[in-house]
């Protein structure tokens, strides 16, 4: 039996969601149509609209539907941009989902540096930030590679001070620890349907008061008129019931910290550097890079001995290139190494065990034809 440790990738799509689409594909009417089977479509995407906003705590008019995370990050960072906000300031391990945007929105960018941990230094950004202007800062709530959870609330104190909009990715973080939106005090927040377990084609933009989205799709009046075309019906329906899951399954994914810290010790026993050790972390998540040992043949490896593990972001048309985000935490050395191993709603202790074990019985093969080589 295979071990799958990619959630962070991709979720497998939950069966609630499985079974929310199929009765979307049921309803057959255009939730845009007044009749009885455009009613029936509308009232699912109403549903889900509650449903994902109860993910992130708040009230379904802040919610607004796209096509997945990167979507709804370029929707964000345009709607900054048309609205006057003339210079970004980029976490240094933002998601290339993005790095790509801000860097397509022709404006001054200002790259914030990350510590050794993976942590956003706020000194540096309470200094960038006293430079004027009106800054839009993008600073995700959780790392992809790393798991390092990021000090949004703090960062977002220091944005509203200074007349600023925060744009927080938070693919990455939903459905892995609890997300509320005024908590945090960003401005709009970003999610994913696939990365908790919904189809792929779904995400959605949060907004606060503070901000106002523009339209980028034009033709119809549908989501409130943020973004025209029909629509998914499938997918949005989906992705409200994986965020009800999602919601309901956060102990069991906090309970594999524990799991984690447990192979992290072993293989932290066998010589690796763990990535971001010394920081708030997302319970379910192991970045780390073994020196030497390039991370595309340990993914490899990894694969033949049955489970599934990646390298870097799944988002680069299935290439495997050194990771950037390693490289901006002071370590482009390791960058060619590293890995990551990550949890999700179908994941066991004994599957944290199994990928110990491979990991480990891989990695003697590789010293011992080190060895040979010498």
């Amino acid at each position: 039996m295979t071990v799958y440790l990619d959630h962070n990738a991709t979720a497998p799509v939950r069966p609630e969601a499985k079974d929310a689409v199929v009765r979307a594909l049921e309803v057959g009417g255009n939730p845009s149509s007044v009749h009885a089977a455009g009613r029936a479509a509308r009232n699912l995407i109403e549903t889900a609209r509650q449903q994902v906003a109860d993910l992130v705590g708040v009230k379904v008019g802040s919610v607004t539907f796209t096509s997945g995370g990167t979507e709804s990050n370029a929707l964000a960072i345009e709607s900054a941009v048309a609205a006057g906000f003339d210079r970004i300031i980029l976490g240094g391990t933002e998601h290339g989902a993005v790095g790509e945007n801000v860097r397509a929105a022709k404006v001054p960018v200002a790259l914030w540096p990350v510590n050794a941990e993976g942590v956003a230094d706020l000194d540096w950004l309470k200094d960038e930030l006293s430079k004027g202007g009106r800054p839009l800062v993008c600073l995700m709530l959780a790392n992809n590679e790393t798991g390092v959870i990021q000090p949004v609330a703090e960062a977002s104190a220091l944005v509203r001070e200074a007349g600023g909009w925060l744009h927080v990715d938070a693919v990455q973080a939903a459905g892995k620890i609890a997300i509320d939106f005024t908590d945090l005090g960003a401005d709009t927040l970003a999610l994913a349907a696939h990365k908790i377990g919904g189809p792929f084609g779904s995400g959605a933009l949060i907004a606060g008061t503070r901000s106002t989205v523009v339209r980028r799709l034009h033709g119809g009046g549908q989501e409130r008129g943020r973004r025209a075309g029909a629509e998914n019906l499938t997918g949005i329906a989906g992705f409200g019931a994986a965020a009800v899951a999602a919601v309901r399954d956060l102990p069991h994914v906090a309970e594999q910290a524990r799991w984690r810290d447990a192979m992290q010790a072993r293989v932290e026993e066998a010589g690796v550097v763990i990535l971001g050790k010394g920081a708030p972390r997302l319970p379910q998540t192991l970045g780390f890079a073994a020196a030497g040992f390039d991370a595309q043949m340990q993914v490899m490896g990894m694969d033949l001995a049955g489970v599934m593990i990646s390298a870097g972001p799944a988002c680069s048309s299935g290439k495997m290139k050194p990771s950037e985000v390693v490289a901006a935490m002071g370590r482009a050395d390791l960058a060619p190494f590293a890995v990551r191993i990550s949890g999700g709603w179908t994941t066991t202790q004994d599957d944290w065990s199994r990928a110990g074990d491979a990991w480990l019985e891989l990695y003697a093969r590789h010293l011992s034809r080190r060895k040979e080589v010498a």
